[in-house]
């Protein structure tokens, strides 16, 4: 297998995952912060940077890819490392909140709680890992 092969389908997957937390996070967010029963709320601006960094992310990316541009993808490595720092943020959101009067935590209809989140965002965190080995070793 080819290392590019394995950079588009990467590719592929992180903007799957910027996508499904955008459709997953999107509809719950109210007056500014998402909540669900038992679990810490987040900011809105929050999901917002995570959307956004991720298509300029993904934009930047697939031009280094195309173009084969080394200094391109070295520096669109910073976005793909901020999209994963907010991912991980958004994904703390499922910690318990394990307050006295919280109530029991309830899971979303996607996957039955934080399962496909982990799932997306530690496997982004992995995905960022490669294309950092990709881009720093000139293997676009």
């Amino acid at each position: 297998m080819e290392w590019s092969n394995v950079t588009w389908f990467l590719t592929a997957l992180g903007a799957v995952v910027v996508l499904i937390t955008r459709v997953r996070l999107g509809g719950t967010v109210v007056d500014g912060t998402g909540h669900g029963a038992g679990r810490h709320g987040y900011s809105a601006i929050l999901l917002r940077m995570h959307t956004l960094v991720g298509v300029i992310t993904l934009l930047g990316w697939v031009v280094a890819l195309v173009t084969g541009q080394r200094g391109i993808a070295l520096v669109i490595l910073a976005g793909w490392w901020l999209l994963t720092a907010v991912g991980l943020l958004l994904l703390a959101r499922w910690l318990p909140s394990g307050g006295k009067h919280s109530e029991d935590t309830q899971s979303d209809s996607w996957g039955s709680g934080a399962g496909l989140s982990v799932l997306g965002h530690v496997g982004m965190l992995l995905g960022v890992c490669y294309f950092t080995f990709v881009a720093v070793t000139d293997r676009l």
